[in-house]
């Protein structure tokens, strides 16, 4: 399964968007676009993504850049699968 479409699994199970995952596409921003997404969002999106992909994101890794966009923490993800 295509990263982008695990995110939106992701995004859509932690911020209980129901079917509005479904629109959400790599040009998709999350930090002040989908009013769900807040810091404590992304303390349950991190885990989830450590869970899911088997990765382990240091503290030093959640940066604002990171989680601009789903396409951006689609290529975090993929970065931490190849490293």
């Amino acid at each position: 399964m295509p990263t982008v479409q695990n995110l939106r699994e992701i995004l859509g199970d932690v911020l209980q968007l129901g079917k509005r995952a479904d629109s959400l596409t790599e040009s998709s921003a999350l930090f002040g676009s989908i009013p769900e997404f807040d810091s404590m969002a992304v303390v349950t999106v991190v885990a989830a993504l450590e869970e899911r992909f088997g990765i382990i994101v240091d503290d030093d890794d959640i940066t604002a850049e990171v989680f601009e966009s789903v396409g951006s923490l689609a290529q975090f993800v993929d970065d931490k699968l190849a490293a």
